[in-house]
Protein backbone atom coordinates (compact mmCIF):
# COMPACT_ATOMS: atom_id res chain seq x y z
CA UNK A 1 0.00 0.00 0.00
CA UNK A 2 2.83 2.71 0.95
CA UNK A 3 4.22 1.82 -2.74
CA UNK A 4 0.76 2.81 -4.47
CA UNK A 5 0.29 5.94 -2.28
CA UNK A 6 3.94 7.00 -3.02
CA UNK A 7 2.95 6.48 -6.62
CA UNK A 8 -0.55 8.22 -6.58
CA UNK A 9 1.49 11.21 -4.91
CA UNK A 10 4.29 11.21 -7.48
CA UNK A 11 1.13 11.02 -10.27
CA UNK A 12 -0.53 14.49 -8.31
CA UNK A 13 3.12 16.14 -8.91
CA UNK A 14 3.16 15.04 -12.38
CA UNK A 15 -0.14 16.11 -13.29
CA UNK A 16 -0.14 19.56 -11.30
CA UNK A 17 3.08 20.41 -13.30
CA UNK A 18 1.85 19.04 -16.61
CA UNK A 19 -1.31 20.97 -16.24
CA UNK A 20 0.78 24.37 -15.69
CA UNK A 21 3.19 23.53 -18.31
CA UNK A 22 0.02 22.86 -20.80
CA UNK A 23 -2.03 26.25 -19.49
CA UNK A 24 1.48 28.47 -20.07
CA UNK A 25 2.22 26.96 -23.36
CA UNK A 26 -1.69 27.57 -24.40
CA UNK A 27 -2.26 30.96 -22.97
CA UNK A 28 0.89 32.35 -24.37
CA UNK A 29 0.71 30.96 -27.86
CA UNK A 30 -3.20 32.06 -27.85
CA UNK A 31 -1.99 35.63 -27.19
CA UNK A 32 0.40 35.67 -29.22
CA UNK A 33 -1.62 34.48 -32.17
CA UNK A 34 -3.98 37.62 -31.39
CA UNK A 35 -6.96 36.17 -29.23
CA UNK A 36 -7.86 38.44 -26.16
CA UNK A 37 -6.62 38.15 -22.91
CA UNK A 38 -10.15 37.50 -21.86
CA UNK A 39 -11.28 34.67 -23.63
CA UNK A 40 -7.84 32.91 -22.68
CA UNK A 41 -8.40 33.52 -19.35
CA UNK A 42 -12.34 32.12 -19.53
CA UNK A 43 -11.41 28.92 -21.79
CA UNK A 44 -7.72 28.32 -22.07
CA UNK A 45 -7.22 28.81 -18.42
CA UNK A 46 -10.14 27.54 -16.78
CA UNK A 47 -10.48 24.47 -18.90
CA UNK A 48 -6.75 23.99 -19.17
CA UNK A 49 -6.79 23.25 -15.02
CA UNK A 50 -9.21 20.93 -16.07
CA UNK A 51 -6.91 18.81 -17.85
CA UNK A 52 -5.52 16.26 -15.40
CA UNK A 53 -9.14 15.65 -14.72
CA UNK A 54 -9.60 14.56 -18.69
CA UNK A 55 -6.55 12.45 -18.82
CA UNK A 56 -7.41 10.78 -15.84
CA UNK A 57 -11.06 9.93 -16.95
CA UNK A 58 -10.23 9.12 -20.34
CA UNK A 59 -7.60 6.70 -19.54
CA UNK A 60 -9.97 5.15 -17.20
CA UNK A 61 -13.15 4.83 -19.47
CA UNK A 62 -10.25 2.92 -21.48
CA UNK A 63 -9.41 0.76 -18.96
CA UNK A 64 -13.41 -0.03 -18.13
CA UNK A 65 -13.22 2.06 -15.04
CA UNK A 66 -16.52 3.80 -15.34
CA UNK A 67 -17.30 4.98 -11.87
CA UNK A 68 -13.49 6.13 -11.72
CA UNK A 69 -14.54 8.44 -14.32
CA UNK A 70 -17.69 9.38 -13.39
CA UNK A 71 -16.72 10.15 -9.75
CA UNK A 72 -13.93 11.80 -10.72
CA UNK A 73 -15.45 14.92 -12.29
CA UNK A 74 -18.45 14.73 -10.17
CA UNK A 75 -15.90 14.33 -7.10
CA UNK A 76 -14.05 16.95 -8.71
CA UNK A 77 -16.83 19.43 -9.32
CA UNK A 78 -18.13 19.32 -5.11
CA UNK A 79 -14.65 19.70 -4.65
CA UNK A 80 -13.80 22.54 -6.58
CA UNK A 81 -16.92 24.69 -4.91
CA UNK A 82 -16.89 23.31 -1.30
CA UNK A 83 -12.77 23.63 -1.02
CA UNK A 84 -11.52 25.79 -3.33
CA UNK A 85 -13.98 28.86 -3.41
CA UNK A 86 -14.04 28.24 0.44
CA UNK A 87 -10.73 28.24 0.72
CA UNK A 88 -9.84 31.20 -1.72
CA UNK A 89 -12.91 33.27 0.23
CA UNK A 90 -11.02 32.59 3.70
CA UNK A 91 -8.15 34.09 2.05
CA UNK A 92 -9.88 36.82 0.84
CA UNK A 93 -13.25 38.13 0.18
CA UNK A 94 -14.01 37.62 -3.19
CA UNK A 95 -15.77 40.11 -5.27
CA UNK A 96 -17.02 38.31 -8.75
CA UNK A 97 -17.76 39.76 -12.15
CA UNK A 98 -21.49 40.11 -13.44
CA UNK A 99 -20.97 37.73 -16.28
CA UNK A 100 -20.13 34.90 -13.92
CA UNK A 101 -23.10 35.29 -11.86
CA UNK A 102 -25.33 35.99 -14.56
CA UNK A 103 -24.37 33.40 -17.31
CA UNK A 104 -21.51 30.90 -16.42
CA UNK A 105 -22.59 30.19 -13.04
CA UNK A 106 -26.34 29.12 -13.85
CA UNK A 107 -24.94 27.21 -16.97
CA UNK A 108 -23.10 25.11 -14.46
CA UNK A 109 -25.87 24.74 -12.70
CA UNK A 110 -28.02 23.46 -15.98
CA UNK A 111 -24.68 21.31 -16.47
CA UNK A 112 -24.79 19.47 -13.02
CA UNK A 113 -28.79 18.93 -13.33
CA UNK A 114 -28.31 17.30 -16.93
CA UNK A 115 -25.97 14.82 -15.52
CA UNK A 116 -27.87 12.55 -13.38
CA UNK A 117 -30.43 12.30 -15.80
CA UNK A 118 -28.55 11.22 -18.37
CA UNK A 119 -26.86 8.40 -16.03
CA UNK A 120 -30.37 7.69 -14.68
CA UNK A 121 -29.67 4.06 -16.31
CA UNK A 122 -25.81 4.20 -14.97
CA UNK A 123 -24.63 4.63 -18.20
CA UNK A 124 -23.40 7.11 -20.11
CA UNK A 125 -23.04 6.17 -23.75
CA UNK A 126 -21.87 7.79 -27.34
CA UNK A 127 -24.82 9.78 -28.21
CA UNK A 128 -25.08 11.51 -24.90
CA UNK A 129 -21.12 11.92 -25.11
CA UNK A 130 -21.80 13.93 -28.47
CA UNK A 131 -24.67 15.96 -26.92
CA UNK A 132 -22.46 17.17 -24.04
CA UNK A 133 -19.42 17.67 -26.34
CA UNK A 134 -22.23 20.11 -28.44
CA UNK A 135 -22.78 21.94 -25.24
CA UNK A 136 -19.26 22.71 -24.30
CA UNK A 137 -18.61 23.71 -28.15
CA UNK A 138 -21.65 26.21 -27.63
CA UNK A 139 -20.16 27.50 -24.52
CA UNK A 140 -16.71 28.25 -25.85
CA UNK A 141 -18.77 29.99 -28.88
CA UNK A 142 -20.46 32.23 -26.81
CA UNK A 143 -17.53 33.16 -24.67
CA UNK A 144 -16.08 34.10 -28.10
CA UNK A 145 -18.83 36.35 -29.01
CA UNK A 146 -18.94 38.03 -25.68
CA UNK A 147 -15.06 38.72 -25.69
CA UNK A 148 -15.18 40.19 -29.06
CA UNK A 149 -18.64 42.36 -27.63
CA UNK A 150 -16.38 43.47 -24.45
CA UNK A 151 -13.21 43.88 -26.34
CA UNK A 152 -9.32 44.05 -25.08
CA UNK A 153 -10.03 46.48 -22.51
CA UNK A 154 -9.55 46.04 -19.10
CA UNK A 155 -9.05 42.04 -19.92
CA UNK A 156 -5.88 42.25 -17.55
CA UNK A 157 -8.31 42.90 -14.77
CA UNK A 158 -10.63 40.33 -15.51
CA UNK A 159 -8.95 37.57 -15.60
CA UNK A 160 -6.15 38.38 -13.40
CA UNK A 161 -3.93 35.78 -14.84
CA UNK A 162 -0.07 35.94 -14.25
CA UNK A 163 0.34 32.68 -16.86
CA UNK A 164 -1.41 34.75 -19.45
CA UNK A 165 1.87 36.42 -20.54
CA UNK A 166 3.27 36.08 -24.15
CA UNK A 167 6.60 33.84 -23.72
CA UNK A 168 9.90 35.08 -25.87
CA UNK A 169 9.19 32.67 -28.65
CA UNK A 170 6.31 30.49 -29.88
CA UNK A 171 9.04 27.14 -29.78
CA UNK A 172 8.97 27.48 -26.23
CA UNK A 173 4.84 27.57 -26.21
CA UNK A 174 5.50 25.02 -28.58
CA UNK A 175 7.63 22.92 -25.94
CA UNK A 176 5.40 23.80 -22.98
CA UNK A 177 2.46 22.43 -24.75
CA UNK A 178 4.18 19.01 -25.64
CA UNK A 179 5.51 18.64 -22.19
CA UNK A 180 2.69 19.44 -20.31
CA UNK A 181 0.75 16.76 -22.22
CA UNK A 182 2.96 14.25 -21.76
CA UNK A 183 3.19 14.58 -17.99
CA UNK A 184 -0.70 14.43 -18.06
CA UNK A 185 -0.52 11.14 -19.88
CA UNK A 186 1.83 9.86 -17.38
CA UNK A 187 0.33 11.33 -14.11
CA UNK A 188 -2.89 9.99 -15.65
CA UNK A 189 -1.57 6.45 -16.14
CA UNK A 190 -0.09 6.17 -12.87
CA UNK A 191 -3.20 7.67 -11.02
CA UNK A 192 -5.91 5.23 -12.17
CA UNK A 193 -3.29 2.51 -11.71
CA UNK A 194 -2.74 2.93 -8.26
CA UNK A 195 -6.11 4.18 -7.16
CA UNK A 196 -7.62 1.34 -8.44
CA UNK A 197 -5.23 -1.07 -6.61
CA UNK A 198 -5.34 1.53 -2.93
CA UNK A 199 -9.08 0.93 -3.54
CA UNK A 200 -8.75 -2.87 -3.35
CA UNK A 201 -6.18 -2.61 -0.43
CA UNK A 202 -8.43 -0.71 1.17
CA UNK A 203 -11.58 -2.67 0.77
CA UNK A 204 -13.80 0.59 -0.67
CA UNK A 205 -15.17 0.83 -4.00
CA UNK A 206 -13.52 2.38 -7.19
CA UNK A 207 -16.57 5.14 -6.88
CA UNK A 208 -15.24 6.10 -3.55
CA UNK A 209 -11.68 6.45 -5.02
CA UNK A 210 -12.74 8.03 -7.78
CA UNK A 211 -14.92 10.79 -5.60
CA UNK A 212 -12.06 11.48 -3.14
CA UNK A 213 -8.52 10.61 -3.90
CA UNK A 214 -8.56 11.25 -7.38
CA UNK A 215 -10.87 13.98 -7.67
CA UNK A 216 -8.97 16.03 -5.27
CA UNK A 217 -5.24 15.34 -6.80
CA UNK A 218 -6.84 16.11 -10.04
CA UNK A 219 -8.41 19.40 -8.76
CA UNK A 220 -5.03 20.89 -7.13
CA UNK A 221 -4.13 22.74 -10.66
CA UNK A 222 -7.36 24.54 -10.22
CA UNK A 223 -6.45 25.06 -6.00
CA UNK A 224 -3.48 26.72 -6.73
CA UNK A 225 -4.18 28.88 -9.56
CA UNK A 226 -7.86 29.82 -7.48
CA UNK A 227 -5.68 30.58 -3.98
CA UNK A 228 -2.87 32.61 -5.37
CA UNK A 229 -5.32 34.79 -7.32
CA UNK A 230 -7.00 35.13 -4.15
CA UNK A 231 -4.02 35.92 -2.70
CA UNK A 232 -3.15 38.40 -5.07
CA UNK A 233 -5.81 39.81 -5.44
CA UNK A 234 -7.03 38.47 -8.63
CA UNK A 235 -10.59 37.84 -7.90
CA UNK A 236 -11.99 36.62 -11.38
CA UNK A 237 -9.95 34.58 -11.74
CA UNK A 238 -10.66 32.96 -8.68
CA UNK A 239 -14.38 32.39 -9.22
CA UNK A 240 -13.92 31.74 -13.05
CA UNK A 241 -11.45 29.16 -13.17
CA UNK A 242 -13.99 27.43 -10.54
CA UNK A 243 -17.11 27.58 -13.02
CA UNK A 244 -15.34 27.54 -16.04
CA UNK A 245 -13.14 24.58 -14.97
CA UNK A 246 -17.43 23.22 -13.65
CA UNK A 247 -18.58 23.33 -16.65
CA UNK A 248 -15.77 21.75 -18.70
CA UNK A 249 -15.49 18.65 -16.67
CA UNK A 250 -19.41 17.51 -17.38
CA UNK A 251 -19.38 18.97 -21.13
CA UNK A 252 -16.05 18.39 -22.34
CA UNK A 253 -14.42 15.49 -19.96
CA UNK A 254 -17.40 13.25 -19.37
CA UNK A 255 -18.15 13.93 -23.40
CA UNK A 256 -15.19 12.72 -24.58
CA UNK A 257 -14.75 9.94 -22.71
CA UNK A 258 -18.11 8.56 -23.13
CA UNK A 259 -17.61 8.90 -26.61
CA UNK A 260 -14.02 6.62 -26.45
CA UNK A 261 -15.65 4.42 -24.39
CA UNK A 262 -19.25 4.12 -22.93
CA UNK A 263 -19.04 4.84 -19.65
CA UNK A 264 -20.83 2.30 -16.27
CA UNK A 265 -21.11 3.80 -13.09
CA UNK A 266 -23.07 2.52 -10.48
CA UNK A 267 -21.38 2.96 -7.99
CA UNK A 268 -22.07 7.04 -8.03
CA UNK A 269 -25.09 7.66 -6.01
CA UNK A 270 -27.60 10.33 -5.83
CA UNK A 271 -26.56 11.27 -2.46
CA UNK A 272 -23.09 12.39 -4.84
CA UNK A 273 -25.11 13.88 -7.67
CA UNK A 274 -27.43 15.53 -5.26
CA UNK A 275 -23.95 17.18 -3.25
CA UNK A 276 -22.15 18.35 -6.35
CA UNK A 277 -25.90 19.36 -7.74
CA UNK A 278 -26.52 21.56 -4.14
CA UNK A 279 -23.13 22.77 -3.79
CA UNK A 280 -23.25 24.33 -7.85
CA UNK A 281 -26.88 25.93 -7.22
CA UNK A 282 -25.46 27.34 -3.37
CA UNK A 283 -23.00 29.17 -5.12
CA UNK A 284 -25.48 31.08 -7.15
CA UNK A 285 -27.37 32.69 -3.99
CA UNK A 286 -23.96 33.25 -2.17
CA UNK A 287 -22.81 34.88 -5.42
CA UNK A 288 -25.40 37.35 -5.40
CA UNK A 289 -25.01 38.78 -2.21
CA UNK A 290 -23.64 41.85 -3.00
CA UNK A 291 -21.76 40.15 -5.46
CA UNK A 292 -19.03 39.30 -2.70
CA UNK A 293 -18.21 36.10 -1.48
CA UNK A 294 -17.36 36.65 1.64
CA UNK A 295 -15.24 34.32 4.45
CA UNK A 296 -18.24 33.38 6.79
CA UNK A 297 -19.88 31.77 3.53
CA UNK A 298 -16.52 30.47 1.97
CA UNK A 299 -16.12 28.59 5.63
CA UNK A 300 -20.07 27.48 4.60
CA UNK A 301 -19.24 25.78 1.61
CA UNK A 302 -15.94 24.08 3.58
CA UNK A 303 -18.02 22.76 6.06
CA UNK A 304 -20.96 21.27 3.80
CA UNK A 305 -18.38 19.40 1.68
CA UNK A 306 -16.63 17.79 5.35
CA UNK A 307 -20.01 16.67 6.28
CA UNK A 308 -20.22 14.98 2.51
CA UNK A 309 -17.02 13.81 3.43
CA UNK A 310 -17.68 11.97 6.49
CA UNK A 311 -20.78 10.70 5.58
CA UNK A 312 -19.15 9.69 1.98
CA UNK A 313 -16.14 7.48 2.89
CA UNK A 314 -17.44 4.47 4.98
CA UNK A 315 -18.83 3.51 2.06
Amino acid sequence: MSANLALIGLAFFLLFIGAEGLVRGSASLALRSGLSPLLVGLTIVAFGTSSPELFASVKAALSQQGDIAVGNVVGSNSFNIGVILGLAALVCPIPVHRQVIKIDAPIAAAAALLLPFLLLNHTLGRFEGFLLVAGILAYTSMNIVLARGQGRGGAENAVGVPMAGVSRHWGMDIAFIVAGVGLLVLGASLLVKNSIALARVLGVSEAVIGLTIVAAGTSMPELATSVVAAVRKQPDIAVGNVVGSNIFNILAILGVASIVSPLRAPGVSMLDYAVMIGLTVLVIPLLYTGRLLHRLEGAALLTVYGVYMFILWPR
